[in-house]
């Protein structure tokens, strides 16, 4: 794996607590709340040099098709990347995890086939500014694939979502912003935006704030302007 040399922080993100619990919880969601197979819907398909930007604990790893030849695995919080590091040596794939920051990337620039973004894009502090960096890793018509959490359609939980953007949620949930808008903002970083399709998690009951979710595809022009 080629770095780019840059000086960047080892934990750009440090939210231990938030750590312990999200590597509890979400492993819990995967097994019982059908995220598992939202993540193989994500990464179906996908093939050579992938990047993933916020790898947390690792749980997209056990998904990755044996055709992708090499993961690079960003994960800015030390107690998640210690979990990824572990299960990058159980994937059945080449996984390599390495601290970084989504806004400054520490790799080649069109080094990559894809990119994946999983329930990340509402925490990190500069979205624009990420999502430029990872147009600027991927090849020309590589692929962006996201599976993130979304603002709400309806009227009610968007300003739910608002008020609770505001106030405890991202201190609460390592620094998530459920109110953000991912589509809007891939098309604005000059992503063509592919199919996509918008979910309801969990499916049925109580809707939270981080509910409503949309997964897709988008992919980096050949002629970028």
């Amino acid at each position: 794996m080629q770095l780019r040399n840059r000086k960047l922080p080892r934990d750009a993100v440090h939210h231990p607590v938030f750590a312990r619990v999200y590597a509890r919880m979400s492993v819990t969601a995967d097994l019982r709340g059908g995220i598992a197979a939202y993540r193989e819907e994500l990464l179906a398909g996908l093939s050579g040099r992938v990047i993933e930007i916020g790898a947390g604990n690792g749980l997209n790893f056990p998904h990755y098709p044996r055709a992708v030849s090499e993961v690079v695995a960003l994960e800015p919080e030390r107690s998640l990347r210690q979990l990824a590091v572990r299960a990058g040596l159980r994937a059945e794939v080449p996984v390599d995890v390495v601290p970084g920051a989504a806004e400054a990337l520490p790799v080649k620039s069109e080094a990559f086939d894809a990119a994946v973004a999983s329930l990340v894009l509402c925490t990190v502090r500069e979205l624009p500014k990420a999502l430029a960096e990872i147009m600027r890793v991927l090849r020309p018509g590589g692929e962006l694939r996201f599976f993130e959490h979304g603002r709400a359609p309806g009227r009610t939980l968007a300003a739910v979502q608002r008020t609770a953007d505001r106030t405890v949620w991202p201190l609460l949930f390592g620094g998530c912003h459920t109110a953000r808008d991912p589509l809007a903002a891939i098309e604005a970083a000059g992503f063509e935006l592919g199919t996509y399709r918008r979910l309801r998690i969990p499916e049925k009951g109580v809707q939270f704030p981080s509910s409503p979710c949309v997964l897709g595809v988008a992919r980096k022009p050949f002629t970028v302007e």
